[in-house]
């Protein structure tokens, strides 16, 4: 393979940013939601996780670009974060009115699921500051051009957040690739959000400009297909090794439409039960197709970020390592790692990813 062009580590404060809305999770353990006397906090959100997880488990240099409202909320999420050793200092802070009439920060309510019962979200992230983010908002030149900034991955979650994030997102990646900055991103649709201004169809415009200017697109069969109206013969809601032909397909067609693609990954799950999944990984980077060890019947603690965690040990395999077979093998086993643990980030460590990636099983390390 020809090595993937990156800046120099020592030209760049960051190796990774990424742009996002990081919410509040609020997790009742073993219990539901709407019985719930007492809940975990966690910190999470799609794009940032990414940028966490190759900051605590993979050693990188993170930063995020977000927005919160300066209140006790919005400095706990500060706190989380920089627990999680990523860099705050781009953060865009809002004043905060009081109650919440003009921008508040986001909430997001998570239950696990377990066996026949799965997983349930309930978000409560209307009107926040990151949702206000706009064109113009962030320096991105300082950021890119003077700062420095290895890779940015961002996310179709963010960008669907409001009429003005997509933008947000379109003007971050161009500047970034100016500057020669490596770009992913995770399409990650989400019909509940799209759904309030333009549905599919501005969802396909916003995420057809944006994939202009990615390098790494990273999605399942759903993504490619609503995000970008690429259809997938013959594939049901689980991608299985029934259909990887198919979805090899559809990626052949998008990267004839979007040359400037270098690499395309998507996870492979196969929905049991909410605490058993099928679960393996696939990509394709310069023309040839790598396929992860698949793990049937994983069990799960806490599915969610297993995508976002799938995603960080991937962007590790391809910028450090330069290596697509390795990249996607790093990526599967961080994944599911990060879903034997609750909350949305990574509590794995490398060394625990290269024992599963060198084939290692369960057995207690003493």
């Amino acid at each position: 393979m020809a090595k993937l062009e990156l800046k120099p580590a020592d030209d760049c404060r960051y190796d990774i940013l990424s742009l996002g809305e990081v919410m509040l999770r609020f997790d009742p353990g073993e219990g539901r939601i709407r019985t719930a006397r007492r809940f975990q906090a966690w910190e999470g959100g799609g794009e940032y996780n990414v940028a966490r997880g190759l900051r605590r488990c993979f050693g990188q240099r993170a930063a995020v670009v977000t927005s919160f409202a300066k209140n006790e909320v919005g400095l706990l999420m500060e706190d989380f974060i920089l627990q999680g050793g990523v860099d705050t200092s781009l953060v865009k802070w809002m004043d905060y009115d009081g109650i919440g009439r003009t921008v508040r920060n986001g909430m997001n309510f998570t239950e696990r699921g377990f066996g026949i019962r799965g997983a349930v979200g309930c978000s409560d992230r209307g009107n926040t500051a990151a949702s206000q983010l706009k064109a113009g908002d962030i320096d991105w030149d300082y950021i890119f051009g003077t700062l420095g900034v290895r890779w940015f991955h961002t996310g179709g979650i963010f960008a669907a957040l409001s009429e003005t994030t997509g933008e947000v997102v379109i003007e971050a990646a161009k500047t970034a690739k100016k500057y020669g900055t490596m770009v992913s991103y995770d399409l990650n649709y989400r019909p509940s959000l799209w759904k309030g201004f333009g549905g599919l169809e501005k969802c396909q415009q916003i995420n057809r400009e944006i994939a202009k200017y990615v390098d790494v697109m990273i999605g399942n069969e759903e993504d490619f297909t609503a995000c970008l109206g690429f259809e997938v013969e013959g594939a049901d809601e689980n991608l299985t090794d029934l259909d990887v032909g198919s979805f090899q397909k559809m990626i052949a067609k998008a990267v004839a439409e979007f040359p400037n693609f270098k690499a395309t990954a998507t996870t492979m799950r196969g929905v049991k039960t909410a605490t058993v999944n099928d679960w393996g990984a696939m990509c394709w980077c310069n023309g040839e197709f790598y396929t992860s060890t698949q793990r049937p019947e994983l069990e799960i603690m806490d599915r969610v970020g297993g995508g976002d965690s799938f995603a960080s040990g991937f962007i590790y395999g391809l910028m450090v390592l330069q290596d697509p077979a390795k990249a996607i093998e790093y990526g599967a086993a961080h994944g599911a790692l990060a879903m034997t643990t609750p909350g949305d980030t990574t509590m794995a460590s490398l060394t625990e990813v290269e024992k599963i990636v060198a084939g290692a099983g369960a057995r207690v390390d003493r």
